[in-house]
């Protein structure tokens, strides 16, 4: 067994991500790293499928999801399409659009991570599944680490780790991020290696300036001090019980009043959002 496929074994046997009687789903976007975990779940034998939200983004989108349909089609794993479109009615670009013509200020990585997460864990549910599995990497996490330090938001900074959340809900499905202790160089090399017929550029629509600022602070501090990343990560991880501890405490979420989600406030951020496209 290779070095990132037996670092992702250890990752999910130490942190107790999964069994193999789990029904796993694993939302992909086409990339590398989504990619990375859907196979390396499947080679491991644990019970996946894919599931994918298309954000119809032009070009960038339409060939992920042809890449991806490929790829589970090679490897035998069902995959489930979910599109805006058929639940919003409309492309993420025009979404945005509209909210910009009313005066709101949402930028496209806000719209869409607020509702590609309403639609996951609303699939997730409806498809059985135990947990959702993500493709972050360490390089995403420790980035999340800083992030929410340098904005104090504590409780976000508690969800984190290799299982998120804080307390269990009965409408949220886990998420288990078993490239944990990954970096993302590693991925690259591992998915150019397997020749997965991937997409290596960003999203065109990515414009969030914060956490690029972050990602380039990180990297260079890499390269300057080895293993900088890695330290950030096993810092967090001995004082994360300490952090779970004291948000556990804290009442049960509610439940969005018009869609029934999982929501910290009486209407979740997705309905806020969708509320002002009318």
């Amino acid at each position: 067994m290779e070095g990132i496929e037996h670092k992702v074994k250890e990752t999910v046997e130490k942190y107790d991500l999964i069994s193999k009687k789990d029904n796993v789903l694993v939302a992909c976007s086409g990339g590398k790293d989504s990619t990375t975990v859907l196979y390396i779940l499947n080679k491991l034998g644990y019970n996946v499928s894919a599931i994918t939200v298309d954000a119809l983004i032009g070009n960038y989108t339409k060939q992920n999801l042809e890449n991806l349909k490929r790829f589970c089609r090679k490897e035998n794993i069902k995959l489930h399409v979910i599109s805006f479109k058929k639940e919003f009615g409309a492309s993420l670009c025009y979404l945005r659009s509209i909210l910009t013509q009313k005066g709101i200020k949402l930028n496209s990585c806000t719209i869409c991570g607020v509702l590609r997460r309403y639609l996951l864990n609303k699939y997730a549910r409806k498809l059985k599944a135990d947990v959702v599995a993500t493709g972050h990497n360490i390089d995403d996490e420790a980035q999340s680490i800083l992030m929410n330090l340098f904005k104090n938001n504590i409780e976000l900074l508690a969800r984190l780790g290799p299982k998120t959340g804080i307390r269990k809900h009965k409408n949220f499905i886990p998420r288990i991020k078993p490239l944990y202790f990954v970096s993302e160089k590693e991925v690259i090399k591992f998915s150019k290696e397997r020749k997965f017929l991937v997409n290596y550029n960003a999203c065109p629509c990515r414009i969030d300036a914060y956490r690029n600022h972050v990602r380039k602070l990180l990297d260079r501090y890499e390269k300057e001090n080895i293993n900088v990343k890695k330290n950030i990560i096993n810092s967090f991880l001995q004082v994360l019980p300490v952090l779970k501890k004291n948000f556990q405490t804290l009442k049960e979420p509610n439940v969005c009043n018009k869609c029934g989600e999982p929501s910290k406030n009486k209407v979740c951020m997705a309905c806020q959002i969708l509320s002002k496209l009318k």
